[in-house]
């Protein structure tokens, strides 16, 4: 499977020149599997969805979406993401279940009037909406499962996707210190490669436990103790210039094999 790395950031956007090398739009993975001419799986639609409709090559968007959750920093692209606003586009979106609402309902509690001009069920094409419950499904044709995580605010997933020969773990916002959610490990245990939460330092842990995140050592620990492949750490502060996010990447260190998560990368997932 092939990466493609579109938003990194977390919380909100970054604009600026202190933040051009990683990148300011926030989280938004789109994946493009073997056999695939452009990707038609996405993982979150923060602000760096807007990137996949130049990927597309004109083409208008038919794939699916999963939401690991429904803040705004990883739901805010939907309405500008061009190519999956037109009349032949055909998307599927998953996002968790919240213990009441359909799919659409929850999502259009952020997006509709007097918050945006726009519903969700306004987009253009043909979209379906669906609140799920942690499970294993095929989507795209790929397997993916779904789990909950420790995160505050909402109920919150971290999914895995499979193709037969290859995996990845997506887990942008997730506060392991709080104490692993039954199944979390098993899930992530030994995928080719781990996206996972990396949003504070040590010296932040104040910070990261009030909102339900991860310090970039936690995130180091769980990764060695899944026994991943790699580590892409990922969900950068909004106030983490380029120069400290080098000067972080410079001192971390671990057993798993890791790189701090620029925007515009493209990873391609490798079984060991």
């Amino acid at each position: 499977m092939r990466l493609n790395l579109l938003g990194v950031r977390g919380s909100t956007p970054a604009p600026g020149a202190e933040f051009v090398r990683y990148g300011g739009h926030t989280s938004c993975v789109a994946i493009q599997a073997d056999g695939w001419a452009v990707p038609r799986l996405v993982l979150d639609a923060g602000t760096g969805i807007r990137s996949l409709t130049g990927l597309l090559g004109g083409r208008s968007f038919e794939g699916s979406i999963l939401l690991s959750h429904l803040h705004w920093d990883h739901v805010h692209g939907l309405p500008f993401f061009t190519a999956g606003d037109r009349a032949d586009a055909d998307v599927s979106l998953y996002l968790p279940a919240q213990g009441s609402g359909t799919g659409l309902q929850l999502l259009g509690r952020a997006m509709s009037p007097p918050s945006f001009p726009i519903t969700p069920d306004q987009l253009c094409g043909t979209w379906r909406f669906e609140a799920t419950e942690p499970r294993t499904w095929t989507v795209e044709g790929l397997t993916v499962t779904a789990c909950q995580i420790a995160h505050k605010g909402g109920r919150t997933f971290g999914y895995r996707i499979d193709d037969g020969s290859s995996s990845v773990a997506y887990l942008p916002d997730h506060a392991p210190a709080a104490g692993l959610m039954a199944g979390v490990l098993d899930m992530i245990r030994g995928v080719d490669v781990l996206l996972h939460d990396a949003q504070f330092v040590e010296s932040e842990r104040s910070l990261a436990d009030l909102y339900g995140h991860a310090t970039v050592d936690d995130t180091v620990r769980l990764a060695e103790a899944a026994e991943v492949g790699s580590l892409v750490l990922f969900h950068h502060s909004p106030v983490r210039t380029d120069d400290q996010l080098d000067a972080m990447a410079s001192v971390v260190s671990g057993t798993v094999p890791m790189v701090f998560a620029r925007q515009g990368d493209v990873l391609d997932t490798q079984r060991r």
